[in-house]
């Protein structure tokens, strides 16, 4: 997989955040209402992965920085958005690719924390991120009283 950064708005990234949407509406019966403004994950504040196969988009992340207020967020926190694989391309590693490239890069732009949301209902992406030294913190952001939201962080 070809991992390149492209902007939130860029049609392959619709493409996918479109479909991570529906993925959504699948298994809680609504979109992520989360405000999100492409500018957010623009460098240097933030960053858009793609990963590509044969040229097809398969995957996407991103992060956008954050820097509080407390207790949701600290100074120097990469907030996680619209991680996704395609159906055809799942169980490959290349969500664990694309997240070691957002810690990777939120890191280099001196974010000391990568904060995410997901919920009960995603049982691979809470795998994923435990396996990769995420842990529970407190609720945070347009779902924070939602009992199927789970919020997790790791320091970088």
């Amino acid at each position: 997989m070809d991992i390149r950064i492209t902007p939130f708005d860029h049609p392959d990234a619709v493409k996918l955040i479109d479909a991570v949407q529906q993925e959504y509406v699948r298994r809680y019966g609504d979109p992520d209402v989360t405000p999100v403004d492409p500018a957010e994950f623009a460098p240097p504040d933030g960053l858009f992965l793609l990963g590509y196969l044969d040229d097809v988009p398969v995957a996407s992340g991103g992060w956008r920085a954050h820097d509080g207020p407390e207790p949701e967020f600290r100074p120097g926190d990469a907030e996680l958005k619209r991680m996704y694989v395609v159906d055809e391309a799942r169980g490959r590693g290349f969500a664990r690719a694309v997240l070691a490239e957002l810690e990777r890069t939120a890191a280099a732009a001196g974010r000391r924390r990568v904060v995410l949301e997901t919920g009960t209902r995603q049982p691979e992406a809470i795998a994923l991120y435990r396996s990769a030294g995420y842990t529970d913190i407190p609720k945070f952001g347009t779902y924070r009283h939602e009992p199927e939201s789970i919020c997790l962080a790791k320091d970088l």
